[in-house]
């Protein structure tokens, strides 16, 4: 089902194997997406596959590579940025909220049965009003999205043990970081670099970053250069002379050691299995 609504784009798709198969998510790679999954859902993100212990959500920017391998019961709510995500919207629950800016993890957020239970209802109004035409369809969609939003950050924050008030100065840093990483991973490619942004020390980067993740800052950039180094040679025609170049390697030869030393594959090898 979709709704559109001039420009504005919403809608809701079942995720599993077969609408994969069918080639029916291509047709949303643009959106944004949220995804419930069931228990023993079997899913792969960016490379990455994953079996799920318990009801989950996941939260998807545009172009993040996604299959299901094994789920019966995922639903996908998908939706473009002129439905959610003008400026009015509060930041933290927006589409650079820490549920889509989060450079530190793949954003999933498990669900015990009364959490689970929420979200499905929520996800059976939204199926109910893509029924309605009336008009008042569009708000009420945009507020059920943004209950399901909401209702997810304040379970990632207290997973995180980030519920606090007086430790939102730690979310808000996590949030502004991994904004950054996500807009100058092509061009910056060292602590010094996100610390000059940040006006702090490297050493005092890695500090502030250590209270909330295991990865160092390095670790974090790195990470970020390798995915997008990944997702070019699976989906892109582009040489990897081509790619090093894209993400301001001007030596080939240097990418190419940076690929094989994080991935423990040649760039040509990756692309090969795909």
């Amino acid at each position: 089902m979709l709704k559109e609504f001039s420009y504005k784009q919403f809608g809701n798709l079942n995720f599993t194997k077969e609408t994969f198969e069918e080639g029916r998510l291509d047709s949303v790679d643009e959106h944004i997406k949220i995804i419930f999954l069931p228990k023993n859902a079997i899913v792969q993100v960016d490379f990455q596959e994953i079996e799920l212990k318990t009801d989950s959500l996941l939260f998807i920017n545009p172009k993040v590579v996604i299959k299901p391998c094994e789920t019966k019961e995922g639903q996908l709510l998908h939706f473009n940025r002129d439905f959610y995500c003008i400026e009015i919207h509060d930041q933290e629950v927006a589409c650079d909220g820490i549920l889509y800016n989060n450079v530190f993890e793949i954003p999933f957020i498990s669900l015990d049965k009364t959490q689970s239970e929420d979200i499905k209802s929520i996800v059976r109004e939204i199926q109910f009003e893509m029924k309605n035409e009336d008009s008042n369809t569009e708000e009420m969609l945009r507020i059920l999205l943004k209950t399901i939003i909401l209702k997810s950050t304040r379970i990632w924050k207290q997973q995180h043990q980030l519920a606090e008030y007086d430790q939102q100065a730690d979310v808000q840093f996590l949030r502004k970081f991994s904004k950054l990483v996500e807009q100058h991973y092509r061009t910056l490619h060292s602590v010094a670099d996100y610390a000059d942004l940040l006006f702090l020390t490297p050493k005092n980067l890695s500090k502030k970053i250590g209270l909330v993740s295991k990865s160092t800052p390095n670790d974090i950039i790195k990470e970020r250069i390798v995915l997008e180094s990944k997702r070019l040679l699976a989906h892109t025609k582009m040489t990897v002379k081509e790619i090093a170049y894209s993400l301001n390697y001007e030596d080939d030869a240097y990418f190419i050691r940076f690929f094989t030393k994080n991935t423990g594959l040649s760039p040509i090898s990756f692309r090969k299995q795909f």
